[in-house]
Formats: structure tokens, sequence, C-alpha cells
């Protein structure tokens, strides 16, 4: 062996655990410090517990917080987006149709599809409201993810 490049062993080094234990064994610090030992180790205790000292339990647990407040925002924008208090004016209709509407006093989404629950035939009896305005009103709702009530067309007498 070259003499002067190898470092000087201590035969009674103490190490030194967080929890309080003490041990003496040998190595080439004079003393170590160390956060777990078989004293406080969850293996050897038998206890539930998680021993993080680089924080990636917390990091974990930021992420997954994170991703639940995307999740929560998203899923509030989609109901936004469903609103029956959505203005008519965001359907995008065009001027027309949206000024025959308001001149109806149907302002709110809600208000329309009361209407189409009654049935076509009462926007369609809205002076000026045909039948390319009445599909591009439903055309639009189904684009929003509106459901359109089902129409029952009753039979004409004969």
């Amino acid at each position: 062996m070259k003499e002067g490049i190898h470092p000087d062993y201590y035969k009674a080094a103490t190490v030194t655990c967080v929890c309080g234990n003490s041990w003496t064994t040998g190595s080439t610090a004079e003393s170590i410090h160390t956060d777990v030992c078989s004293n406080c180790h969850p293996f050897f205790t038998g206890e539930q517990r998680i021993v993080d000292t680089e924080g990636q339990v917390d990091r974990f647990y930021k992420k997954l917080q994170a991703r639940k407040e995307y999740v929560d925002a998203k899923d509030a924008r989609e109901a936004a987006l469903t609103s029956p208090e959505l203005p008519v004016a965001e359907l995008e209709l065009g001027k027309r149709v949206e000024s025959i509407l308001t001149n109806e006093g149907i302002s709110i989404v809600g208000q329309l599809l009361e209407l189409l629950a009654e049935g076509d035939e009462k926007l369609l009896a809205i002076d000026g409201f045909g039948r390319k305005s009445l599909a591009d009103v439903k055309r639009s709702l189904k684009r929003r993810g509106f459901e359109l009530p089902e129409t029952v067309v009753e039979p004409k007498a004969t």
C-alpha cells in the first residue's frame, strides 16, 4: 500500500441517530449522524409511518392536489357551458335571431329550452322565427352540450 493516500481509520467512531440511539463502529469518519436506525426504522419496528427525508411524499401530495384542483376547475367550466342561466347571445345564433328572441323576452337558454319542451310550434309561432332559425338554435344547443327535450308529435285527426 502507498503511504499517505489513505484516510485515517477510527476504530471507535460514534454513530448517532435522530431518534437518540447511538453506537460505536469502525469508520473513516470520527462521528456519523443518520436519520434512521434499526431502533426507529419502520421495517424493524413494525410501525406504519413514512420515512421521507427528501420531501418526495410531499411533492407527490402536491401533485395530487394540483390534479384535483385542475379537474374541479375543468368540471366547473363544463357546467358553466351547459348552465340554463347562459345568455342566448353566447349561442352565437346571429343578430337577427338574437333580436327576435330578445323582443319576445327570451334572454337565457333556460327560457329557450322551456319553449322547446312545449314543442317546435311555440318557437315557430314567433314572428320572423322560421325553420332555419329553429334548426340553428337546436344545432347550437347540441354543440354546447344541452340535452334537447323530446317533442311529441300529435297525430292529426282525419
